[in-house]
């Protein structure tokens, strides 16, 4: 029975190590390709290790783009929406949780459905809103429509659920105010889902492409993923260089993630969330 045993476990962990290896594929033909000559990207039969290697493929794409600008734009979108959605995610979720008040679960079940619309929905409304307020073509404006995500405070709430509302009652008995407690123990106790909370908007932000291709255009403002585009229409196909910047795209997002991994599982595992 033991050997039996052993041996399902063999065989399912060497399936997990062959479907993982399957799933980087794909990031190991952009890597690789990016250090390929355009001509090559496509060959048949299809060559995994190129004959000689193209890291001057980086240095091209830097000339010919202002990528830096693009980077820059991108990182300011990225960081100051993270913040802000942290925030607001984190003292919504806490006023939804340790707070009573009537009609509480009434206005957050009316909220957490909005995740279920879609948003190419409200895009057109929200494009209206923005303009008339003059923020259209301004990174302001993208980081407004983002401050606040209704996902975000079912994640942040579902982890604050398990915190035992004893310890918020025994500060309030010790004096502090709501403010005190969400910063002195709750804010603490919550890291792993705001970990969580961050590579799902860190991921969403640095790689929207739709949002700054309605609201940006001005070149200066422009950001990394829209850089990619015009590298496009500008040079024709030479898939080469685009994969080299999209390698280069990817590498804060895997930063981040690599950074955060460890509060990751544990704040995905103490909300509830599936997949």
């Amino acid at each position: 029975m033991e050997q039996k045993r052993n041996v399902t476990k063999l065989v399912l962990y060497g399936f997990l190590i062959a479907l993982s290896l399957f799933m980087l594929v794909p990031f190991y033909w952009m890597v690789i390709s990016s250090l390929k000559l355009n001509k090559d990207v496509f060959s048949i039969p299809m060559r995994w290790w190129p004959e000689t290697m193209h890291p001057e493929n980086y240095q091209i794409i830097w000339q010919k783009l202002p990528l830096v600008t693009f980077f820059l734009n991108t990182a300011k979108l990225t960081v100051c929406t993270t913040i802000i959605q942290l925030c607001t995610s984190c003292f919504a979720a806490y006023g939804f949780t340790k707070c009573k008040f009537k009609g509480r679960d009434t206005i957050f079940l009316m909220y957490v459905t909005t995740i279920a619309v879609p948003w190419q929905v409200y895009m057109v409304p929200q494009f209206i809103l923005v303009s008339k307020m003059g923020l259209n073509d301004t990174h302001l404006g993208l980081v407004l429509m983002q401050a606040f995500s209704a996902f975000g405070v079912f994640l942040i709430r579902q982890f604050y659920i398990s915190i035992p509302d004893e310890l918020c009652e025994a500060a309030r008995i010790d004096g502090l105010n709501e403010f005190g407690i969400f910063r002195r123990i709750i804010f603490p106790l919550g890291k792993p889902a705001m970990a969580t909370l961050t590579i799902f908007t860190f991921t969403n932000v640095w790689n929207d492409f739709m949002g700054p291709l309605i609201y940006l255009k001005t070149k200066e403002l422009k950001t990394v993923q829209l850089g990619i585009r015009m590298f496009i229409s500008q040079f024709g196909a030479d898939y080469a260089w685009i994969m080299a910047a999209s390698v280069c795209s990817l590498i804060p997002v895997v930063i981040v993630f690599l950074s955060c991994q460890k509060f990751f599982v544990e704040g995905v595992a103490a909300s509830g969330i599936k997949g």
